[in-house]
């Protein structure tokens, strides 16, 4: 399953978090993988933690304001640093990532595996290879307008997110 995990350590308060609801394309090519290209997009609205009142407070106009923002984006612009070892690609990604509204550039490690004919293992009855995205990277909430200097004993303002994302192209 598509899952991206996130995780906030403040002083008083650990939150952990995922969202499932995860869609987007890739362009990869095995042969050329320094040219992939793509946008994953997460829903807001799917970003969910254990506690209702915070899940309802993250979704609040005082946070996320998934609402008015129902989409956090990555936009794969560029590959550099990138190395394949049979089928494992890994390279740093540029691209823009966009949250609450907010358009920043940034570079992450993102490691790519190419799955040839693989697809029919992961869903029967069906032709194709598999590409599995996996990434770690960390965002600063101030940097995108989510409550500047507020709540920091309670909410870090440093975002650990972690991507497993599995995409398929059928045959």
């Amino acid at each position: 399953m598509n899952n991206a995990i996130f995780k906030l350590v403040a002083p008083l308060e650990t939150i952990n978090g995922s969202a499932s609801d995860i869609s987007g394309t890739v362009s990869f090519d095995p042969e050329n993988p320094a040219a992939t290209t793509g946008k994953i997009i997460v829903a807001a609205e799917s970003l969910t933690v254990p506690n209702p009142l915070q899940k309802e407070h993250m979704h609040s106009a005082n946070w996320l304001d998934a609402a008015k923002y129902p989409e956090i984006t990555f936009e794969a612009k560029s590959f550099a640093n990138v190395t394949t070892a049979t089928n494992v690609t890994t390279a740093d990604v540029t691209g823009t990532f966009t949250l609450h509204g907010v358009s920043k550039e940034m570079t992450a490690p993102v490691s790519l595996t190419y799955l040839k004919d693989k697809l029919g293992d992961r869903l029967p009855n069906l032709k194709g290879d598999l590409l599995v995205i996996r990434a770690h990277f960390s965002i600063n909430r101030e940097n995108f307008n989510i409550q500047k200097g507020q709540n920091l004993d309670k909410v870090s303002t440093n975002i650990d997110l972690t991507l497993n994302i599995a995409g398929a192209c059928a045959r």
